[in-house]
């Protein structure tokens, strides 16, 4: 199995590490924080400087995955430029238009494909990882233009093996998509946590489920909420215009007649549409892996299809039944 390389040993990486090591996959690891390099050592990992981590990779072969917030992204390209610039390469940063033109400027020659794994929790850092963290959960695998089918079936097999489901899509479209379902809800958390906060002692002592369910992920650390936010911020901005317009028309409403059953009726039924499509029946397809795979693999996944499985000639699929 292909040795895996990951620079970045926070939640995601340390995770990511993890996942790979109990797939049975060589692992090593590099991380700027002394203290999740101290924990990962002390579980058994090999942990050692980016430098010395990046030359071993490029020896080796490895697929190196960047796991640093977005804001670092740069700084650990030009290290991998330096050290590896030909290596296979993945991400699982939450946006993914600004890390594909930061490699395609940096590490022309990288074999890249980006990814992101849906799965994490409000803590941060090695201690808040999981070797189960993914599991069954959706990871997006970037097709773009300039995507080698190589590349992407290595960013594949991770996934796989860190026991999630591959979402064969573009990076814009995932960065439009995660916009709405990902980085509003964090922005919504925090103005709903600052909103019940200014009710003060009596709103937070009979705040309860619906507060706490809201907010949960206000509890994130604050830069990597920003990094995330931040760093998508044209497709945030088209989510935020989309929900702003939504609550105008609830409070018109709520102001000129004291009702909200379009907002309570319409949000009520997009909560059940999520419910069913997780239910639904699913129907299978296998793609051949061949010189148009990823063009039918990102239309595939556009329509909510998961990629379960590879082989080496073909990719198994599953598709939601509309």
């Amino acid at each position: 199995m292909r040795a895996v390389c990951v620079i970045g040993l926070g939640l995601i990486g340390g995770s990511v590490l993890r996942a790979a090591a109990t797939a049975g996959r060589p692992v090593w690891g590099a991380t700027a924080s002394e203290a999740d390099a101290a924990e990962a050592r002390a579980e058994g990992f090999d942990v050692v400087d980016a430098e010395s981590a990046l030359r071993r990779a490029a020896e080796a072969d490895a697929l190196v995955v960047v796991a640093t917030p977005l804001t670092a992204v740069r700084e650990v390209l030009r290290q991998i430029a330096e050290h590896a610039p030909d290596a296979l390469l993945t991400d699982v940063v939450s946006v993914k238009d600004p890390v594909d033109a930061e490699v395609r400027s940096l590490l022309p020659s990288a074999r890249y494909a980006g990814g992101h794994p849906m799965a994490g929790v409000s803590s941060s850092g090695w201690s808040a990882g999981s070797g189960e963290l993914f599991a069954g959960a959706a990871w997006a695998v970037i097709v773009e233009e300039n995507t080698t089918l190589e590349a992407w079936r290595e960013a594949a097999q991770l996934a796989l093996d860190c026991g999630a489901q591959v979402v064969p899509t573009s990076a814009s479209a995932h960065d439009s998509a995660v916009a709405r379902v990902s980085h509003l809800p964090h922005l919504f958390a925090a103005v709903l946590a600052a909103v019940g906060a200014d009710g003060g002692p009596l709103s937070l002592s009979l705040a309860a489920g619906s507060f706490r369910d809201g907010t949960r992920v206000a509890g994130t650390a604050p830069e990597l909420v920003r990094a995330m936010t931040e760093g998508n911020r044209v497709a945030l901005l088209d989510a935020v215009d989309d929900a702003l317009g939504r609550l105008g028309a609830a409070r018109g409403s709520l102001a000129s007649t004291g009702g909200l059953k379009s907002t309570v009726d319409f949000g009520h039924a997009a909560r059940r549409a999520f419910e069913d499509l997780a239910s639904s029946e699913r129907a299978s397809a296998t793609v051949q892996l061949n010189a148009t795979a990823l063009e039918r693999l990102r239309e595939l996944g556009e329509r909510g299809g998961r990629v379960l499985a590879l082989s080496a000639e073909t990719a198994s699929v599953e598709l939601p039944v509309t």
